[in-house]
């Protein structure tokens, strides 16, 4: 009795062999495959209306059909960008994304005496798409070049006021004023809509933002497009020179926007958003809204925008270099 029931448990094992070395030779259940299990965050460093929240919104809603979970946009500006970014680590959640333009983060090392993130912590997934950026003055003031507004700026030093809506641009016009010996008004303000009304009716002389925020003021009649800081220029707006025509290449950065995740995300992950991003994209229906409220889809994996956002941060670093400006060290 006892010999049979070893004699049947050494059957059942061998039985079951075949079945325990085909179960081995499976490959291991990978993260993509059981992401998202929940419903994703995008955080939006800039309010409403903006390049990047229109970006973020657009593909949020195409993203949630391709996952099958809700796709929530929550803006959160303010703080130069700081206020999203923070709440972004501090979530510690691979299902909590910021949608970002580079130039937000890319010059803050050189913005501020104490940086309270490490830049380490945002981990590029994702390029989406290239924010076109618009230098403009009010109609009112009657000029129609970059270099009509330096003249007048050299004219009347002191007199009159700027404003930018991310890091990169305020950083760069900063230099470029100092560089040129230029006195303007900086006007700080927390979000990216108040500037493109303030200038409409004069109280700016300068903004130096999104297309899509500027533009409802350039069709009313209210508001001059001078250049634009990308290499191209806008498809919609094919007069309009960019900087590096206009002669101030200075003042030359793409608006690269894209999501970015925890410094822990998985490559799996990565690469899954980046194709699903990719996806969207190639709908004739996206690039269209895209460029109707200026921006150009430019998706890209992870490696292709990490090189992009290493472009930009060599920029700024170069210009930080000649101006003496040392990195900020973390406060944390």
């Amino acid at each position: 009795m006892f010999m049979s029931r070893i004699r049947a448990a050494l059957w059942a094992v061998c039985a079951s062999f075949p079945f325990m070395l085909a179960l081995a030779s499976l490959p291991p259940a990978s993260a993509q495959a059981t992401w998202p299990q929940r419903a994703v965050r995008f955080i939006v460093p800039l309010g409403p209306g903006s390049g990047a929240d229109i970006g973020a919104r657009l593909f949020a809603d195409r993203l949630a059909t391709r996952w099958g979970k809700p796709v929530v946009v929550e803006n959160r500006p303010g703080g130069d960008g700081i206020v999203a970014i923070t709440a972004f680590i501090s979530a510690h959640d691979d299902h909590t994304l910021l949608f970002s333009p580079a130039s937000t983060f890319t010059a803050h090392p050189y913005l501020h005496d104490k940086l309270p993130y490490d830049q380490a912590d945002l981990l590029p997934v994702a390029r989406v798409s290239n924010t076109l950026v618009a230098i403009v003055a009010p109609a009112s003031l009657k000029i129609g070049s970059l270099e009509e507004l330096v003249a007048l700026v050299r004219a009347q030093p002191g007199k009159l006021n700027w404003a930018t809506a991310t890091g990169v641009s305020d950083f760069l016009f900063t230099s470029f004023l100092k560089g040129a010996n230029l006195d303007m008004s900086k006007v700080p303000y927390r979000d990216t809509v108040q500037p493109s009304t303030d200038v409409a009716e004069g109280r700016i002389q300068m903004y130096w933002g999104a297309l899509a925020i500027v533009r409802p003021h350039v069709q009313a009649g209210k508001v001059k497009l001078l250049a634009f800081s990308n290499s191209v220029r806008a498809p919609d707006e094919p007069n309009v020179p960019t900087v590096k025509e206009a002669g101030f290449p200075a003042l030359a950065f793409n608006g690269l926007a894209g999501l970015f995740g925890p410094r822990d995300m998985a490559d799996d992950i990565r690469e899954r958003i980046a194709a699903d991003i990719r996806a969207v994209a190639d709908d004739p229906t996206i690039g269209a809204r895209l460029q109707s409220t200026g921006q150009l889809v430019s998706p890209g994996r992870a490696a292709e925008f990490a090189a992009s956002i290493d472009e930009q941060r060599a920029v700024v670093t170069a210009i930080a270099k000649e101006m003496g400006i040392k990195p900020a060290q973390l406060s944390q």
